[in-house]
């Protein structure tokens, strides 16, 4: 049966598209963009925005291994209710996704239970220990859209090159968590006069900056493509707006943790407040946003880490770093960037779509003729308050809980199925 999805503000970067127009959707792909388009169900977007789908590409989902935390049900209902049709979940589950059948259970479950697309990412190295790699085809036939170790850096430089060299040849992009660990040590929150002023250890910058650095040189040598996750500094964004105006593979995301709070916060002592890589300063947010305005910065991911409670009501010094985030991402980022002016809408919606698709080499992000009817819709003057006990997560760890945001998603449709729908909210 034909759906259109009449009288909204379409907004498709990858086709250079703004304007108001339908979407007519037949057999769970984009049949054309037009006026005055019929089909059998219509759903009236009137004032609302109609984008494509929305990428998620670092979450983390802890199915196998720790389904007390989240499971790939409960994480990508979530992630569709947070305006997401795809999500792509880090290895660093238990066993570690270092072997065709991890993976092969990921999308079994997915197939079975998940709301939404889940695009697997396999490990760098076994057992994420930096010693040795994992089998680069293997993932790959088995259905990985990229590598990382993600929660732990590759610290040797020559597994570095080699992973790149292997993973080029193979066109998997590779993701780095980069942290120098004997810069950082046991640090828990960024290094400066505020860490001083509360008496923490500090992580330095310098921990990123320099594994940047490395990571930058390594893609220049290889000619492979690298991918920084998680971006949170000054030095690190300049480091790869220098790099790109070279010419080199690299390219970079930033969490909305990363631009709407700074170390200030810790004042509270909130343990959902302990990141890694840390809350930086208020400087270092704006370049972050600067970064992301000027197209150094192509994505906005979650870095959705769901944990138990018992993980994070302890001291802070031994509090887990991580917070849920998949169903806060979208309202932050239009609160903080587009209702700021840091972003116009266009810019911010292909920090969801075409930057992530386009990094992974996924076939989405685009309303073109023939492509999957991945449609976000969202209501941009909706104002919210979070209240992380409404959240569809099975872990409720967010440092949001409160927070009036304005913007929001207002339809989740996957494959031509809606699957999240507010209209009722």
């Amino acid at each position: 049966m034909a759906l259109v999805v009449k009288f909204g503000r379409v907004v498709d970067p990858a086709q250079k598209i703004d304007d108001l127009l339908d979407v007519l959707i037949d057999g769970g792909r984009i049949v054309k963009l037009g006026k005055d388009l019929q089909g059998e169900e219509v759903i009236d977007a009137r004032g609302k925005i109609v984008c494509p789908g929305f990428i998620d590409m670092h979450t983390h989902l802890r199915e196998p291994g720790r389904e007390d935390e989240e499971t790939i049900e409960s994480g990508t209902h979530a992630a569709a209710a947070g305006g997401f049709t795809g999500v792509c979940c880090m290895a660093n589950t238990s066993p570690i996704n270092d072997n065709q059948a991890v993976t092969d259970f990921i999308l079994h479950q997915a197939k079975t239970h998940a709301a939404i697309a889940v695009y697997p990412i396999g490990a760098i190295t076994k057992g994420l220990k930096g010693g040795e790699m994992a089998e680069f085809g293997d993932l790959k036939a088995s259905g990985c859209v990229a590598l990382s170790d993600d929660g732990r850096p590759v610290m040797n430089s020559t597994l570095m090159r080699r992973a790149l060299e292997y993973a080029g040849m193979l066109s998997l992009p590779i993701i780095d968590h980069c942290e120098d660990l004997n810069l950082s040590g046991s640090g828990v929150m960024n290094e400066g006069f505020t860490s001083t002023r509360l008496g923490f250890r500090g992580i330095p910058a310098a921990s990123e900056e320099v594994m940047v650095a490395r990571d930058i040189i390594l893609a220049e040598l290889t000619g492979s493509p690298v991918h920084i996750a998680h971006v949170s500094t000054a030095g690190a964004t300049r480091l790869i707006r220098e790099a790109k105006s070279r010419g080199v593979k690299v390219s970079g995301e930033v969490t909305p943790h990363h631009f709407a709070l700074s170390e200030e916060a810790l004042d509270s002592f909130d343990t959902n407040l302990k990141m890694n890589p840390p809350l930086r300063s208020v400087a270092d947010i704006a370049a972050l946003k600067q970064g992301l305005a000027d197209g150094t910065l192509e994505a906005i991911a979650s870095d959705h880490a769901p944990h138990a409670v018992s993980e994070k009501d302890v001291e802070f010094d031994y509090a887990v770093t991580g917070i849920i985030g998949l169903e806060t991402a979208v309202s932050l980022s239009l609160h903080e960037l587009y209702h700021k002016g840091v972003l116009p809408l266009s810019n911010l919606v292909a920090k969801f779509t075409s930057g992530p698709a386009g990094i992974l080499g996924l076939r989405k992000g685009c309303l073109g003729p023939g492509m999957d009817a991945d449609l976000t819709l969202l209501d941009l003057e909706k104002e919210i308050v979070v209240d992380i006990a409404k959240s569809r997560s099975k872990s409720k760890n967010s440092p949001f809980h409160g927070w009036s945001l304005k913007g929001a998603p207002w339809m989740t449709i996957c494959g031509g199925r809606i699957i999240y729908d507010g209209r009722g909210d």
